[in-house]
């Protein structure tokens, strides 16, 4: 299967991969043909990218970071609980209930088993999910990333779980803002942006007290905006001041909003996002938690094409996890532009001279069921 930019996609193609819904469910299963009106439908609930079905790339298997049943399960939690807290007219009435706790855990428990059991899986672009609200898939791909990052870091058991939970409600504060401001299609205004920023407190305040949240988990959710140099909010404060915790969570939260589409912006692919996360490298970052991420991080996805500086244009086939950022490529196309007979892969962490100069910027070929 191959990744391709939802401008590239036509009716006819098949999906390579499912398409979930808000809850967690299948919305559009494998190898179901698109038509013009779910392209566009799709497109509109801001989906960047689909995997399609492609002769000459059906042997790529990409393997999500968590079943089916978990996904569905933690983005009912997810879902279920903000649009609780946001229905609520008093901020702390919903949160003062000890379930909202016991389930976000349990969701937790089910993500870090799932995890644990390919310790060594690389964060990369998998899931496809259509959403009423950024929020919900947001949380979850800040969990997963937080979470797979501490099982790489050695975290215990203990420390895991205050900073997957911290990650699943890092934002849960946003609850309280309005939805004008929200989802807001352009860039806020000054006040528009203020009232933004009152989500970090607002999330402490929820759950400082709340049954089955570490005190630390809400410390989380109050500074995953702060930054090294002291520019971050709400308090500004600086380096060491942050808590661990919280610098892993700022910087796979940044990760995320940039490599998913918003109202007022298209997604970034992987190695678009990590080249800005390393100009913010010990000024907004940690340099060391931006380097551990970055050997990570598939920046190059299976199944995205790109080319090289030889002019050669191919698909990743495979991710090189001690290199990442020196994958297989599949070479489907010469220099002067002649589509191959037979393809073959380069293994650019055995050619060091290859360099990818441009991803997703040619049209599919050879597609179809």
């Amino acid at each position: 299967m191959r990744l391709v930019p939802i401008s590239q996609c036509r009716p006819g193609m098949r999906l390579g991969k499912k398409v979930y819904n808000e809850e967690g469910l299948v919305l559009l299963g494998e190898r179901v043909e698109l038509t013009q009106g779910m392209i566009q439908r799709l497109s509109q609930f801001g989906v960047a990218h689909l995997y399609i079905e492609d002769r000459l790339t059906e042997d790529i298997v990409i393997r999500d970071p968590i079943s089916d049943e978990t996904r569905r399960f933690a983005m009912g939690v997810i879902r279920t609980n903000f649009k609780r807290i946001m229905m609520d007219s008093l901020p702390r009435k919903a949160v003062n209930q000890p379930y909202m706790g016991k389930a976000f855990k349990e969701a937790l428990t089910m993500i870090i088993d799932d995890l644990c059991e390919n310790p060594s899986a690389m964060i990369m672009l998998t899931d496809i999910s259509v959403t009423d609200l950024y929020l919900y898939q947001h949380s979850l791909n800040v969990c997963i990333y937080a979470t797979m990052l501490g099982l790489a870091a050695g975290y215990s058991q203990s420390d895991l779980t205050t900073l997957g939970l911290g990650a699943l409600l890092h934002d849960v504060g946003k609850t309280k803002i309005p939805l004008d401001i929200l989802q807001k299609p352009g860039k806020l205004h000054e006040t528009e942006f203020e009232a933004m920023k009152r989500h970090a407190e607002f999330g402490f305040r929820m759950l400082k007290d709340e049954p089955n949240i570490p005190l630390l988990s809400a410390h989380c959710a109050l500074q995953h905006h702060e930054r090294m140099d002291g520019s971050g909010y709400p308090r500004g404060i600086r380096g060491e001041e942050i808590h661990d915790f919280a610098r892993w969570i700022g910087l796979v939260d940044s990760y995320d909003a940039m490599t998913t589409n918003r109202v007022y912006r298209s997604a970034l692919l992987p190695h678009e996002a990590m080249e800005i996360l390393y100009t913010g490298a010990d000024s907004l970052y940690e340099k060391d938690k931006v380097e551990l991420f970055r050997d990570k991080v598939a920046i190059y996805p299976l199944g995205v094409t790109v080319t090289l500086n030889t002019g050669q244009t191919g698909v990743v086939v495979d991710v090189n996890s001690q290199f990442p950022q020196r994958p297989v490529v599949r070479i489907f196309q010469e220099p002067d532009g002649r589509t191959v007979d037979v393809p073959y892969e380069v293994d650019m962490s055995k050619h060091l001279a290859l360099i990818v100069v441009g991803v997703g910027n040619v049209k599919l070929t050879e597609t179809g069921a």
